[in-house]
């Protein structure tokens, strides 16, 4: 079973930054697509960022311009730079990859606070 492994979440100011990672136990078969979500307490999980297996990225509108989706070249690693945060951030973060032939992963989620 593989398993997703977030890192990089805490506490920080407005206006900072913190890198979240994302690795994965073993590789994994035919990924289509890596990505992050967020969910703030008495709110829906949302979709951050995606990056697809040709390399597109997605973001919402929120952090557009603020944060930045990428991954290792073997694609068993992905991050989420997150600059200029907002308390509007918060929530738990969590980690996803899509696959063609065995559906979603999920990690286990990692917490990111910005408060002054």
């Amino acid at each position: 079973q593989v398993q997703l492994v977030e890192s990089g979440g805490g506490l920080v100011q407005p206006g900072g930054s913190l890198r979240l990672s994302c690795a994965a136990s073993r590789s994994i078969f035919g990924i289509n697509s890596q990505a992050w979500y967020r969910q703030a307490p008495g709110k829906q999980r949302e979709l951050v960022a995606r990056i697809s297996s040709g390399g597109s990225t997605m973001y919402a509108d929120s952090v557009m311009g603020r944060f930045t989706i990428s991954r290792d070249n073997a694609g068993n690693t992905v991050n989420l730079q997150m600059n200029s945060l907002k308390p509007e951030d918060t929530a738990v973060y969590y980690c996803n990859v899509g696959t063609w032939v065995s559906g979603n992963y999920w990690g286990q989620g990692t917490q990111v606070t910005v408060s002054s």
